[in-house]
């Protein structure tokens, strides 16, 4: 019996016992099980591009990036991982952007009151523009925008107030074609040779002819850009740096190219001849060193004996480093010749492209006010021409016809606005003495407008400011006119067309694109006249994240594989309530902001499309150029001004679109 009871005892404590562990391992299972769920949900927030989402889950997901505004200043490199915080996704209903505080921004605002109507016409889309540049998710680069755009309107009203009291107008310096120097006026000790009182424009040219003189074993020319008030130095838009072997037998001779600015001080350098796959990589076609002249002078060195034929024209006799490829060599003159392209500066030594430079952002060639010289050369002549000229409009014989006609229609049938820079002035009197002569325009039916940042040199904001007076069609923007700001221009065109000058559609286009609005007008007539894009779009588009490409986008501005449809930006027209959407948007401060203007276009679409729960109509066309001209073109881009006359002159004569070119 007693053992009957031990057992019986035995076997109620292994039952419980086994109760015990069954209960455990239930409560850990539910623990892994839960864990598991949370970081299944968590990794689906982070990467929601790994399953399939709706519209609003699309939008839930572009978030409002505020580390953005503090680090747009900053070099990449430079730059610490975003906190966790800001890889959440932004509700589309979450609370609009905040307004903050921006050094210069209440500045710009000054003045405009003392302004009579007339006056003040340029400044129309200027008024509309504060809650735009005061959100705290501001585009990288709006603050600096904004601030040096301060110090260069401050003078530019000092500018026009002296005018205004100056009893002859007359003495008014003009922007000249060109400016030159000669020997008995130079001198290579490190001085500005050169000013350049307008900047420079596509096609500009800066040559200079010298000899290396073998004081130093190198020599330098720089374009330096304009110094704001304020700042300790002028930057450096571009630092051409040749050193030379001397009498070193074991060295080669190489080219350095780079930037300068106050803020990161020097920027990457570019060594000629290039190393890796930089030397595949070209800019406006052309390769950014001229590799085979470096595999010639290495060649050289190793087989001094060259037969004659191989040797090219700048062919040295004197010095140690004899070499007939290296364009610099010691005791020998040169001329160097320094253009500018769509997308870099060109050196052509002697006839002979030699190397390119990709233009750096916010160091653009329209900023560049002298040319410096120094190290080791003797300096014989520089001179710089195909310089920005503004033309007088008093000499001007038909200023009448060119001016924009009165509107006195209560809606436009189409809005043009041209994205323009402020010192392309031979652009914008093509555009006029071409396109601008439709009689769609001359009727008032059709309204063009150019957009207009603010310069860093004075005299190209009064010039400005003198042909918006005389000709009625330029709007001017309150920032500097860098690249990664002209979505801000796509707003106020919007703005302008719903708000002061409303039209049926809204266009957008360049100034170097000719656009035959009569073609533009009738192919309208057969589309939507509501949810409308149109244009040359691109349905399947990717992010640029080469942080090399003038198209770079980060994960943190736009963390997703691809685009939504976009049309290219030399040309497209959006349907008036689209762009009523982006105004209202933007009062709002729900716009999400993007650099690349015609994307951002494509992204506000999109936003478009999901808030009203409208239908989007993407109506492409090839005959919208993106890239050049083809016959029976709509638009024509890449057009400078003697093409666009040509363009329009075909027209007249043949009545129809052929190329020029």
């Amino acid at each position: 019996m007693k053992s009957r009871k031990l057992a019986l005892t035995s076997s109620i404590k292994m039952k419980n016992w086994c109760g015990g562990v069954l209960i455990i391992a239930l409560a850990v299972i539910l623990v892994i099980s839960y864990s598991f769920m949370v970081s299944t949900t968590t990794t689906q927030q982070q990467q929601p591009g790994k399953r399939k989402q709706s519209a609003y889950s699309f939008w839930r997901n572009h978030p409002t990036d505020d580390s953005v505004v503090k680090e747009s200043d900053n070099d990449d490199a430079a730059r610490s991982p975003p906190p966790i915080e800001v890889k959440k996704p932004r509700k589309y209903s979450e609370k609009p952007a905040r307004l903050i505080h921006v050094e210069g921004l209440s500045d710009l605002f000054h003045g405009l009151k003392n302004m009579s109507k007339e006056e003040s016409s340029p400044l129309l889309a200027w008024a509309h523009m504060r809650l735009l540049l005061s959100r705290s998710d501001a585009l990288p680069g709006t603050a600096q925008g904004i601030k040096e755009a301060a110090i260069a309107w401050k003078d530019l009203l000092s500018m026009i107030d002296k005018d205004k009291a100056s009893k002859v107008g007359k003495e008014v310096k003009h922007c000249p074609f060109s400016v030159r120097k000669l020997d008995k006026t130079l001198s290579s000790g490190g001085g500005v040779i050169l000013e350049l009182p307008c900047g420079l424009v596509e096609d500009s040219s800066v040559t200079v002819v010298g000899m290396p003189d073998g004081r130093f074993r190198s020599f330098q020319i720089e374009l330096i850009g304009s110094k704001l008030s304020g700042e300790p130095k002028p930057p450096i838009v571009l630092h051409y740096n040749v050193s030379l072997p001397g009498d070193n037998m074991t060295e080669e001779p190489f080219v350095t190219q780079s930037t300068w600015t106050n803020e990161l001080g020097w920027g990457k350098e570019e060594r000629c001849p290039a190393h890796g796959s930089a030397s595949n990589l070209k800019v406006d076609g052309l390769v950014l060193c001229n590799e085979q002249v470096m595999r010639g002078t290495v060649e050289e060195r190793q087989n001094v004996s060259l037969p004659s034929s191989d040797m090219l024209t700048n062919v040295s006799h004197g010095g140690a480093h004899s070499t007939s490829n290296f364009p610099f060599i010691e005791g020998n003159p040169f001329t160097a010749t320094m253009w500018v392209g769509l997308d870099g500066f060109h050196m052509t030594v002697n006839g002979r492209h030699e190397t390119s430079f990709a233009y750096r952002e916010k160091l653009e060639p329209w900023s560049v006010t002298g040319v410096k010289v120094a190290g080791g050369m003797d300096l014989f002549s520089a001179f710089a021409k195909g310089l920005p000229v503004s033309e007088d409009v008093d000499l001007i014989v038909d200023v009448e016809n060119l001016k924009a006609p009165l509107v006195s229609r209560k809606r436009l049938v189409m809005l043009i606005g041209v994205f323009s820079a402020g010192n392309n002035f031979e652009r914008r009197m093509a555009l006029r003495r071409s396109w601008m002569q439709y009689k769609a325009v001359r009727s008032g039916e059709v309204a063009v407008r150019f957009f207009i940042g603010l310069h860093k040199n004075s005299q190209v904001n009064f010039e400005l400011w003198r042909e918006a007076q005389a000709y009625g069609d330029v709007q001017i923007m309150p920032f500097v006119d860098y690249y990664s700001l002209i979505s801000l221009k796509t707003v106020a065109i919007c703005i302008l067309g719903t708000k002061i000058l409303p039209a049926k559609y809204v266009m957008k286009t360049d100034d170097d694109a000719f656009v035959r609005i009569d073609e533009v007008l009738s192919s309208l007539k057969e589309k939507p006249s509501n949810g409308l894009l149109h244009g040359l779009i691109s349905f399947e588009s990717s992010p640029h994240r080469d942080k090399d490409s003038k198209w770079y986008i980060s994960e943190e501005e736009w963390p997703h594989a691809s685009y939504p449809p976009w049309a290219h930006g030399p040309g497209y027209i959006i349907s008036r309530d689209i762009a009523k959407f982006i105004v209202e948007a933007n009062q709002d401060r729900t716009l999400q902001l993007f650099k690349l203007e015609d994307v951002a276009m494509g992204i506000w679409i999109e936003q478009f499309k999901k808030k009203s729960g409208q239908e989007v109509h993407y109506r492409s066309d090839d005959r919208f150029y993106n890239a050049g001209c083809e016959s029976n073109y709509i638009l024509a881009h890449y057009q400078g001004p003697r093409l666009m006359l040509c363009l329009w002159e075909k027209l007249q004569k043949e009545n129809r679109a052929f190329c020029c070119e």
